[in-house]
């Protein structure tokens, strides 16, 4: 097993769904294979405008041949593996390439670089990984949380990532606790939909200087949901209960949908967003995914 690097971009011509497949052709298994049943980062490359860097961690469950494409590949990702980080990982800071292992004898970038798929070793990894999970702004928690969260003399304090050293096998205690997925997936999708309830269109902030939203998974965690920003909606307490009991659900163009089911469906649709549609993040890879939508209308919604 090996750590490794797979290059996407959210306008891949490739049949990638980053928390369950990715798609790559046959040149490139030798260097996917050893990932198997051990963690890859998502990379996107610098040309692509507002780039993310290394921007997710996954883990690789195993790799088959496309049933739909010849000659094509999917490594499929461990359920519940997925996370995106906190704060997005550039290529290189001021000490040059995050990932020293694409570097040259004379200290210069070389092709490996440019490699879609490729090894990355445990200290780059760890590296990366710690980078990409800490965050000097991580947004408190709505209410107090007394497992992931500690009160000393009324002031809170955050936990922070545990420091890997280089070299060393990374703490995937860190990348499995679901402390640590919490805390980042609300990070990742308010930060998205600027802390505004997508259904009501509200953004509060109470007088502690937290957001009066939560993050809510489209697909729940308990179903396999990944810990994806297109799986998330940012919600008040109010929206998120009735979306999680099926009461309010989504259409794949946002429409907000209204159970029949509901005692009161007339005050519902007046608190929601009065243009009938959930608001939607600026980044377009950001927005609820069909497929996540697609499940809680089957799933959750009381048709």
């Amino acid at each position: 097993m090996a750590f490794g690097v797979f290059i996407h971009r959210s306008d891949s011509i490739y049949d990638d769904s980053p928390a369950e497949r990715y798609q790559f052709p046959a040149q490139y298994l030798s260097r996917a294979q050893p990932s198997i049943g051990d963690w890859i980062l998502y990379y996107e490359p610098r040309k692509v405008a507002a780039t993310r860097g290394y921007f997710a961690v996954a883990k690789v469950e195993r790799i088959i041949p496309d049933p739909s494409t010849p000659a094509m590949y999917l490594a499929l990702i461990e359920p519940g593996s997925y996370l995106d980080f906190a704060t997005p990982v550039p290529f290189a800071g001021v000490n040059g390439p995050v990932e020293r292992g694409v570097l040259n004898d004379q200290g210069r970038i070389s092709g490996r670089a440019q490699s879609a798929v490729r090894p990355i070793s445990a200290a780059d990894f760890n590296r990366i990984v710690t980078l990409g999970l800490d965050d000097d702004a991580l947004l408190l928690p709505r209410t107090g949380d007394a497992v992931a969260d500690t009160v000393d003399d009324g002031h809170w304090h955050e936990e922070r990532s545990p420091f890997l050293i280089e070299g060393e096998r990374p703490r995937i205690a860190s990348l499995t606790s679901r402390i640590v997925r919490d805390r980042i997936f609300r990070r990742t999708v308010l930060r998205a939909h600027d802390e505004r309830c997508a259904i009501t269109g509200l953004k509060l902030i109470n007088g502690g200087g937290r957001a009066e939203v939560e993050a809510a998974h489209i697909r729940p965690v308990e179903a396999n949901g990944p810990d994806i920003v297109s799986n998330g909606l940012a919600l008040s307490g109010t929206a998120h209960w009735m979306f999680d009991r099926g009461l309010l659900s989504l259409a794949d163009d946002l429409a907000i949908l209204v159970s029949r089911q509901a005692n009161d469906p007339d005050t519902i649709r007046g608190v929601v967003n009065a243009s009938g549609y959930a608001t939607a993040p600026a980044r377009a890879a950001d927005r609820p995914h069909p497929h996540f939508l697609q499940w809680h209308r089957a799933h959750c919604f009381k048709q």
